[in-house]
């Protein structure tokens, strides 16, 4: 953990600098649209650490599967075909033409992921070190060294945030479906986009939240039916896990910030007006949580929510008053530290290794 626990120190102080020293932006030529624009060689450095620290891993998750695969195929057309998810096949195919090493498959993921990620939270977040803690303290950092096809994905799709906000759905849906290649799973999205689009805390808002407690009641014959639409796609192997559900205390850390958006609505929409966007899909994230504590594997579906969550948690202090914000700013880095000393430390007992770090 020594090299994660390094990597949280330094990405928080550069990205925390390169707010400190951020400049003023006039947009479309008024005088009355200022944005905040982060220093961006700073916001740079905050963004290295991250691609090295998990690009040059050699453990974690099932970051030896992939290497190990890696080295034994030949990734040609004709092998590729085959693959439920050709993009991530053609990703490997051209890799390998360059190196047989497999850590460049590890290294050329962190690298899109964590790029891509980081750059929108630098274009949303409010505060963007406090989105960039929570994002390793919080556990999805971690989640990207696990489940890499994923996450790619979710990455590529949280790219596309802009698309999502303007209501552009052609240029979206075609982002999924790029994503898609990598991970079929993204294609949820889809759906999805028609159900964010709409205010949140409405009647759908319980609708969801309600199903979603239902279905936790009667797991049993919820996943008779799931597992047989499925059993004849690549997921039908997630039927034959039944190793308990996700921890209770993760789902209650996710839901705060979102008892804490629902009380502060009015004033959210008001300082940030893209925020209904960001509200919908943490409720959709809640959701597949609650579900989890049934059967983890509903967890990963979350991947692709819980970024947009992160984008919320650094306007959440901006809802309190001005004399109270300092106080809820520190009290939520001791929350999240010690969130992630549990889950990292205690509850699965992280050990990192890499062949280029002591």
């Amino acid at each position: 953990m020594t090299v994660l626990w390094i990597n949280l120190i330094i990405v928080f102080i550069f990205a925390f600098l390169s707010r400190y020293f951020s400049t003023n932006v006039v947009l479309n030529g008024s005088g009355s649209l200022v944005k905040m624009q982060p220093n961006k060689f700073l916001a740079l450095l905050s963004i290295v650490p991250f691609i090295l620290v998990s690009g040059l891993r050699n453990n974690i998750g099932d970051t030896p599967f992939y290497k190990h695969t890696y080295t034994i195929n030949e990734f040609t057309w004709e092998y590729i075909k085959h693959q439920d998810d050709i993009g991530f096949g053609i990703l490997q195919m051209i890799l390998k033409k360059y190196s047989n090493d497999p850590q460049i498959l590890i290294l050329t993921t962190a690298l899109f992921t964590n790029l891509l990620i980081i750059l929108v939270f630098y274009k949303y977040s409010k505060i963007v070190e406090l989105s960039i803690y929570v994002y390793i303290t919080g556990g999805l950092f971690l989640v990207t060294m696990n489940g890499i096809r994923q996450c790619l994905a979710a990455a590529i799709i949280f790219s596309a945030t802009k698309f999502l906000v303007e209501g552009n759905m052609v240029k979206y849906i075609l982002v999924i479906v790029f994503a898609s290649l990598f991970h079929q799973s993204a294609l949820i999205l889809i759906p999805v986009y028609f159900l964010v689009r709409y205010k949140p805390w409405t009647k759908s808002t319980l609708v969801l939240l309600f199903s979603a407690v239902v279905i936790v009641f009667g797991f049993n014959y919820f996943s008779t039916i799931l597992f047989s639409v499925i059993e004849d796609s690549q997921y039908s192997v997630y039927s034959d896990f039944n190793e308990g559900g996700a921890n209770v205390i993760r789902v209650f850390v996710f839901a705060i910030p979102l008892v804490l958006a629902f009380f502060g609505r009015e004033k959210l929409r008001v300082i940030f007006p893209e925020s209904d966007v960001f509200v919908n899909m943490a409720l959709v994230g809640l959701s597949f949580m609650i579900i989890s504590t049934e059967n983890w594997i509903f967890a990963r579906f979350n991947i692709y929510f819980e970024l947009y969550q992160l984008v919320l948690v650094s306007w959440i202090i901006h809802l309190f008053k001005e004399r109270g914000q300092k106080f809820v700013y520190y009290t939520m880095l001791v929350c999240y530290l010690a969130y992630y000393y549990y889950e990292s430390v205690i509850n699965l007992n992280i050990k990192y290794s890499s062949n280029y770090f002591g």
